[in-house]
């Protein structure tokens, strides 16, 4: 009789919630939409989204782009993990939040598996190993004589323990016999900056963070992580012409916190395929030296399995023991 009771009360909220869901939807959205970028002001993938807020917004509601850089992308992905599932927190993704993260650190403030809605991959990383003309060296055979002459006397910028620049610089110390320090920035800008005052002889990051400083001719491209040649670059070799035999590659896609309506969802992802591979766009993010990777959800959740084994090699060649994770 009490269950019975009970459930009779139950009944009529439920219906309501049910109802409520495709209600929602069609309002949607009805407010401005945050959108949580996990990297510093400036870098070439807070230029891309900022560029994209205007046609988004157009379509949808005013876009808010709030940066949360630094520590691989964890506070940002911990706090689109904890935003309300409405529609109106949304988050930005790449290797390091989704696949490396959770790989390399115990206690992560997020789940990437239980915390997010993937919604659609948005473009692909072209990455350029760049060095300070200080060192002389004009190729990657040139820097890897540099480097192990003075095996501790360089600086690399990463964007934290763990994260994808850090990995390649395991990698490098690994295979080449030498202990080039690491120090962390909030993203690729900041680190471009400094690799041109001379804080940073080495940095591996987009392409685009360093185009427009390439002219000061403090900084010098060595490799690009492509499979072809960048015609933004055309005279620097791929990373396998120049004898670096590293795999993978970086990335950034949207998601939303878990429990997002599936309306909304199927929304949102209609709305950035439409921006993200409109031929003015990808003109602007091909400029960017970023390949545009737009398409369905189902392509994306694939795109992300994959990545994930895709990691776990990257992670095993780095010889990258899990470490405890720390808050800053």
């Amino acid at each position: 009789m009490i269950a019975i009771t009970l459930l009779s009360r139950l009944l009529p909220a439920l219906a309501a919630l049910v109802l409520a869901l495709p209600a929602q939807a069609q309002t949607y959205p009805s407010r401005p939409i945050r959108l949580i970028v996990p990297i510093a002001v400036g870098s070439v993938t807070d230029v891309i989204m900022r560029a994209a807020a205007p046609e988004l917004g157009s379509r949808l509601s005013p876009i808010i782009v709030e940066n949360k850089g630094g520590a691989s992308g964890i506070p940002g992905a911990q706090s689109c993990a904890q935003a309300a599932p409405d529609g109106y927190t949304l988050c930005l993704v790449y290797h390091s939040t989704m696949s490396i993260n959770p790989l390399i650190f115990d206690h992560l403030p997020y789940d990437p598996d239980k915390d997010f809605v993937p919604i659609t991959n948005l473009f692909l990383l072209v990455e350029g190993l760049f060095v300070s003309t200080s060192l002389g060296a004009d190729s990657v055979a040139d820097l890897k004589k540099v480097v192990q002459a003075k095996p501790n006397a360089f600086n690399y910028g990463t964007l934290g323990p763990g994260s994808y620049p850090d990995l390649f610089l395991r990698w490098v110390n690994k295979e080449w016999g030498t202990d080039i320090v690491g120090v962390p920035y909030r993203g690729g800008g900041p680190i471009a900056q400094e690799l041109v005052a001379g804080q940073l002889q080495i940095a591996k990051m987009g392409v685009g963070n360093f185009l427009g400083l390439l002219a000061t001719g403090k900084i010098k491209p060595l490799a690009v992580t492509s499979l072809k040649r960048s015609p933004l670059l055309p005279d620097v070799p791929t990373f396998a012409e120049a004898g670096l035999p590293y795999p993978g590659f970086g990335w950034w896609g949207l998601a939303a916190p878990k429990g997002t309506p599936a309306p909304i969802i199927a929304r949102l992802n209609a709305e950035f395929v439409r921006v993200f591979t409109d031929p003015k766009f990808t003109a602007f993010l091909e400029k960017q030296a970023v390949v545009p990777a737009a398409g369905p959800q189902a392509d994306f959740i694939a795109f992300l399995k994959q990545d994930r084994r895709d990691a776990e090699m990257l992670v095993k060649i780095a010889n990258t023991p899990k470490s405890e994770y720390k808050a800053e």
